[in-house]
């Protein structure tokens, strides 16, 4: 199987990246935007048409939340004119298509774990863009499967673990929101579950929509402390409200993704957050 992965140089591309090796099976074509100009369509019909991957996994996504209330042109390029191209193009050249969404596409204003088919209501401009993009992609593809997860992390790139290492390890003590709740999601959990299940996803038709993070439920606030604690980095940190500290973008307050439909369809144990936390710090020297 010959899989096209784009945005290879993000987060979860990366994590792709470093377990290639452990699927013989499969052929791996690794992108990013100097390879490969998702946003250009003629570029990406030449493309695919000359390297005919079996498989593309859309890894490229607009993630700055608040930059992207004054950047909307850009993220809505990246996040939804970009899978709409790649949606047309994988339908014409009879290729699977994988793409990741997020937790943002719902307005949090619940208290019970979403699951596929709740009402969506995206509520910045990060995730208008990236709700659009799932609707070029069931409007397009003709087989595809899009998976939302939340609160990505990893040792590459820019997330919150990193960031709380970083002023955690600079400062005497931090504030962190604790009434925004969800469920971290190690990017290597991620990249093992659709690799793993990849070949079976593949054979179902239309677009289906799962929901995937690492088990178990925290706010910002107590990940802060664990990231400090599993660290041992010494730094006080303080439980605020959301509007004690105000942002250009809304998030969601309560963005827990259900994930009986991904446990009932695919074969993979979901490790809980804590421990792949653990071995994420692990991976970057703490």
């Amino acid at each position: 199987m010959k899989i096209l992965v784009t945005g290879s140089n993000g987060q979860l591309g990366n994590e792709i990246r470093e377990l290639a090796s452990e699927y013989p099976n499969y052929r791996f074509l690794f992108t990013d935007v100097a390879e490969l100009d998702i946003t250009d369509e003629a570029t990406v019909n030449a493309f695919i048409a000359a390297d005919k991957p079996d498989v593309i996994i859309n890894c490229a996504a607009y993630t700055a939340v608040d930059k992207a209330e004054t950047q909307e042109d850009m993220a809505f390029l990246i996040n939804a004119k970009a899978a709409a191209i790649l949606a047309k193009a994988a339908k014409k050249h009879y290729a699977f298509l994988v793409h990741v969404s997020t937790d943002y596409v719902f307005d949090g204003r619940g208290h019970l774990p979403l699951s596929e088919t709740d009402a969506t209501n995206p509520l910045s401009v990060y995730a208008k863009s990236k709700f659009q993009g799932e609707e070029e992609i069931k409007q397009h593809a003709s087989k595809a499967m899009i998976i939302r997860t939340s609160w990505l992390y990893s040792p590459f790139g820019g997330n919150f673990i990193k960031t709380i290492l970083k002023y955690g390890a600079e400062r005497d003590s931090l504030r962190v929101v604790f009434d925004q709740v969800g469920s971290p999601t190690y990017a290597r959990d991620l990249a093992h579950a659709i690799l793993e299940n990849l070949q079976e996803a593949a054979q179902d038709n239309g677009t289906n929509i799962y929901h995937f993070s690492d088990e178990g439920v925290t706010s910002w606030y107590d990940l802060a402390i664990a990231i400090l604690e599993m660290s041992t980095i010494k730094c006080k940190v303080e439980a605020i409200v959301t509007a004690e500290y105000p942002l250009p973008a809304v998030r969601p307050y309560y963005s827990v993704l259900n994930k009986e439909k991904f446990k009932k369809k695919f074969t993979y144990t979901i490790p809980h957050w804590r421990s792949s936390l653990a071995e994420c710090l692990k991976r970057m020297g703490y």
